[in-house]
């Protein structure tokens, strides 16, 4: 009977450790940005609650900056806009409530990554 040789397969040892460097590098990364994006995540559930409040449609403008401060800054610790920030629309379809900042991340060393974020209740 002959034998049948197999070569050997699988990872090297420096594919190993350049896989790892790619997937560390994505879990830092990701780690630096995910809370820019609940920042915006919760000041856009902070919108859509005041816009579905049915006391808040007949409302002043200084009421319902009053509403985003207690729900957003004050209950989420939303800290990269102020209530003075939104910008808010009355007309026939209703309240629109909109925002337009920026938030500055940085990855490492001197480099930064610059995120525009324009949360908004306008459909």
């Amino acid at each position: 009977m002959k034998a049948i040789v197999k070569q050997q397969q699988g990872v090297t040892f420096s594919g190993f450790i350049v896989v790892l460097v790619i997937l560390g590098s994505v879990a830092v990364f990701s780690m630096k940005l995910i809370p820019a994006y609940m920042q915006n995540g919760k000041i856009q559930k902070a919108f859509d609650a005041i816009v579905r409040d049915p006391a808040m449609q007949s409302a002043s403008v200084k009421d319902i900056r009053m509403s985003f401060f207690n729900r957003a800054i004050t209950m989420d610790s939303v800290t990269v806009i102020s209530q003075e920030d939104i910008e808010i629309s009355k007309d026939n379809a209703g309240l629109t409530l909109s925002a337009s900042y920026n938030v500055k991340v940085p990855l490492a060393g001197n480099v930064s990554l610059f995120l525009e974020f324009n949360p908004t209740t306008a459909k």
